[in-house]
């Protein structure tokens, strides 16, 4: 009973995490099915909860930092480590996954060929490219994301933790950023290994008719990045803010110009050109 507590504690608290893992779970179960989507909720959040656990004890994967346990008996915790903070890395890793998807789009795709088809997060050819990529862009994340939960005692997340040597980055140490690719290199690479070796994914049928499933990872990865904005707006914090809004906008901005609406006598045409080069299979 008191587990069920502090789980319904945590869920008070924090509503937006629930809500973004919710999202990510619903777009990752419409494009690549439920048995896939709980696999890679699985390995990511185990593979953060090892690297927070031991970042919190030697260092490794992150830089040495504590929790300070001020929610402690307000939400539930693993050991000395919030739930909360290693949910969050599951919808990172999704979005950052799906964003690696949309940016290796070939030129002149166009956004027609996302209206049905859904490429794999991680095709046969080409899936380490994928990894890297998805990696890199899970670390972007956390460059925007850490400095501002950093600061929780200025806003609603609270002061749950800390570098006690400091940090070049905004008070966050550049090992930080380090740990994050790796994290991300083995949670997305470890799920590439496995869609590798269970065949062709099995969306759920009540999303087989939804149009542009392939974009809701991404669209779920800038909402995170904006809340993250708006918070950062909101403290006041207007140096970090300038360098998150420019990594922020130079990534939509990628985003966009593989998304250009081709002109309509070519478009569909050009779509399905693009999208069936090497390593860019579409599943219908």
């Amino acid at each position: 009973m008191e587990a069920l507590r502090l789980l319904w504690g945590t869920l008070l608290l924090r509503p937006y995490v629930f809500l973004f893992l919710g999202a990510a779970l619903v777009a990752a179960a419409g494009e690549q099915g439920l048995r896939r989507s709980l696999r890679f909720t699985g390995i990511v959040w185990g593979t953060a909860f090892l690297a927070e656990f031991a970042s919190t004890r030697i260092g490794v994967p992150f830089g040495y930092y504590e929790y300070t346990g001020i929610t402690r008996g307000q939400e539930l915790y693993l050991s000395n480590v919030p739930v909360m903070d290693s949910l969050s890395f599951i919808f990172l890793a999704y979005g950052a996954a799906s964003l690696a998807r949309l940016y290796r789009a070939p030129r002149g795709t166009g956004l027609g060929a996302w209206r049905d088809g859904v490429p794999p997060l991680f095709p046969a050819r080409g899936a380490m490219r994928a990894v890297l990529l998805g990696a890199v862009l899970f670390m972007l994340a956390d460059v925007i994301i850490d400095p501002v939960a950093l600061q929780g005692e200025r806003w609603f997340l609270g002061q749950i933790y800390r570098y006690p040597g400091g940090g070049l980055y905004f008070g966050v140490p550049l090992a930080n950023f380090c740990g994050w690719f790796l994290v991300g290199l083995v949670g997305l690479g470890l799920n590439a290994w496995c869609d590798r070796r269970s065949g062709s994914p099995a969306p759920l049928g009540w999303a087989g008719q939804w149009p542009y499933r392939g974009l809701y990872g991404p669209a779920l990865f800038g909402l995170v990045l904006a809340f993250n904005l708006a918070v950062t707006a909101g403290i006041g914090a207007w140096r970090l803010f300038a360098v998150s809004a420019a990594i922020t906008g130079c990534l939509a901005l990628t985003a966009a110009s593989r998304l250009r609406i081709s002109a309509p006598r070519v478009g569909v045409r050009t779509a399905a050109a693009a999208v069936s080069q090497k390593g860019w299979e579409v599943r219908r």
